[in-house]
């Protein structure tokens, strides 16, 4: 198909499954220097005038020139009398950093953050707060800056030897024997998809600086029963 028919089948697709918002994610992977790509661009272009909300997702959007016609990183600038594009102008960006361990809010996001991954968790010998008690939040943040891939990459490789091992869970012992790396993970380098990976310190946050204990808290049952 060219590219027209092909615009005309997604959104004969989008209209028949009632699609409402449309998520793509990796958009940094495209590279405005290639044709394939450049004609990739314009699909999305044409999917704005769909009626679907459209999400774009990736790694150091501004700097790509994907808002500013493809004009490279140099387009990022907002000075210099460069004027927002019209492609621009149709988005809202929405920053997302890394996770940070200065205050109480930001440590209770990370350590709620933990909790979720941990509930989809399904190793035999798993237990709540397996990534949450003690000292394990402090941890994980050390061995990851937090950063959501470097976080993803030890639980995955944790998960599969904590079931090879019959241990079925995941403790820093464990992760201790796990080499952090993203190599070899499908991820794009040039893309900033690949962050800087803290070496490992042997330093913890400071005291003052430790998470909130609610996730330690068990309740009025467990006290009565000390």
């Amino acid at each position: 198909m060219d590219l027209p028919e092909l615009i005309h089948q997604v959104a004969a697709s989008l209209s028949d499954h009632g699609t409402k918002v449309l998520i793509l994610d990796d958009i940094t992977r495209l590279r405005m220097h290639r044709a394939d790509d450049q004609d990739t661009l314009d699909l999305i272009r044409a999917f704005m005038s769909m009626h679907v909300t459209l999400v774009l997702v990736g790694v150091g959007i501004p700097g790509s020139g994907l808002l500013r016609e493809g004009r490279g990183p140099a387009a990022a600038k907002s000075v210099n009398g460069w004027e927002p594009t019209q492609t621009e102008r149709r988005f809202d960006l929405l920053e997302l950093d890394r996770f940070r361990y200065d205050t109480a809010e930001q440590i209770t996001a990370w350590t709620s953050h933990l909790a979720g991954v941990e509930h989809h968790l399904r190793l035999l010998k798993a237990r709540p707060g397996m990534l949450t008690d003690n000292t394990m939040p402090e941890y994980l943040y050390e061995r990851t800056n937090g950063v959501v891939g470097p976080l993803e990459r030890p639980i995955e490789d944790g998960c599969s030897q904590a079931i090879a091992s019959g241990s079925e869970r995941l403790t820093e012992p464990l992760f201790d024997a796990l080499p952090l790396t993203l190599a070899r993970t499908g991820r794009d380098a040039e893309a900033g998809e690949i962050p800087a990976v803290p070496a490992r310190s042997g330093r913890r946050p400071p005291a003052g600086r430790r998470r909130n204990t609610v996730f330690d808290d068990l309740g009025p049952a467990a006290a009565d029963t000390a």
